[in-house]
């Protein structure tokens, strides 16, 4: 099915002004401006029939704000299957400290990337989770399992194949999808604290539903806090020689001072084995947030153990896929996201039904 994508980029420095760039149709702007921060839910419908449920509530850790997700859904007209719509799971980035599940880089309008893809078959759902600046790891984790068990348990609401899900995120958002692709049945990335007494859910910490996924996508994501230290200074990236560098602050020790379980607990290349599902990566050459060696890294490990994996390198361009102009960023993110959708179609979409 051909898929449109009605969202277009700007680089995250004002380099190019938006009149230059093709804007999203006004019933979709329209639509987005109403995604206001809200928690009690309420649902906008896009242009293209897919309707929108914002800031629903998900879990409820004691404690803590409670956490939410905004689902979309196939339109009407979009007949569904006997098994219900494969699900995607959206992680957004933003080193663990920031972000926002409707916020994603150069992209002027992420709802309407989110709802081209369900447009064409699927439930995506985009999860917050607890920044570092409100707990430490691995609770961003546990929630993004806890959101992962909860839309299983509410497939039938929304027309959910619970056996067909996919985690994809980028940069923070990359490393918690990498470690929901790869830690099946790690306990200690479970969901452990208990819910609200007062949410709609109680039973997010048992083993009765699961958290496992079937496939996983990360876009310029950290994979072994053990190496990224010495990676960011031969890449000249961002340093990790300060202490309030991204990774310690979501661990809550400065680099060689952390443990060495508590460095390799939160790395996903901890946890590859032969059984894991497939991968889909991607960096570019020049990031100098996230040095491009965590993700040849990573392929490295899925390689070894004889996962399936695809790795997709852009030459020239930085996190977030920026590039020396506004038509290098264009370019290098619909690249992704083209090979994003692809991935997801081969892995649990018609394609894949169709083998």
């Amino acid at each position: 099915m051909k898929r449109v994508l009605l969202v277009l980029l700007v680089t995250s420095v004002s380099a190019v002004a938006t009149a230059q760039l093709p804007q999203p149709e006004p019933k979709i702007a329209a639509a987005a401006s109403k995604m206001d921060r809200r928690t009690v839910a309420h649902t906008v419908t896009f242009a293209n029939g897919v309707q929108s449920t914002l800031d629903v509530q998900f879990w409820a850790p004691v404690g803590y704000r409670p956490l939410t997700l905004d689902i979309y859904v196939p339109p009407a007209s979009l007949p569904r299957p006997k098994a219900g719509f494969p699900l995607v799971v959206q992680i957004h980035g933003g080193g663990w400290m920031i972000g926002d599940k409707r916020l994603s880089g150069p992209f002027v309008d992420w709802p309407s990337v989110l709802a081209s893809l369900a447009a064409t078959g699927y439930v995506v759902a985009a999860v917050d989770y607890r920044l570092s600046s409100e707990a430490q790891f691995p609770v961003q984790v546990q929630d993004v399992k806890a959101s992962i068990r909860w839309l299983r348990m509410n497939a039938a609401k929304y027309g959910i194949n619970s056996q067909r899900v996919v985690a994809w995120g980028e940069s923070a958002g990359a490393h918690l999808a990498a470690l929901a692709a790869v830690s099946c049945g790690a306990r200690g990335l479970e969901p452990t604290e208990a819910s609200n007494p007062f949410g709609i859910v109680s039973d997010l910490t048992t083993k009765a539903t699961s958290d496992c996924v079937q496939g996983g996508i990360a876009w310029f994501g950290v994979f072994d806090m053990t190496t990224i230290q010495a990676q960011a200074r031969e890449a000249h990236a961002l340093s990790r020689d300060e202490r309030d560098a991204p990774e310690w602050r979501l661990l809550g020790c400065f680099a060689t001072q952390c443990r060495p379980a508590q460095l390799a607990a939160a790395s996903p290349v901890t946890y590859v084995d032969k059984n894991d599902p497939p991968e889909l990566l991607i960096v570019g050459t020049a990031d100098t947030t996230v040095p491009s060696e965590q993700t040849m890294q990573m392929a490295e490990k899925l390689e070894s153990l004889g996962v399936k994996h695809e790795l997709l390198v852009l030459p020239g361009v930085s996190h977030e896929f920026l590039g020396k102009t506004a038509e290098a960023t264009r370019e290098a993110n619909l690249k992704a996201l083209a090979a994003t959708f692809q991935f997801i179609d081969d892995t649990i979409g018609a394609t894949a039904r169709a083998r």
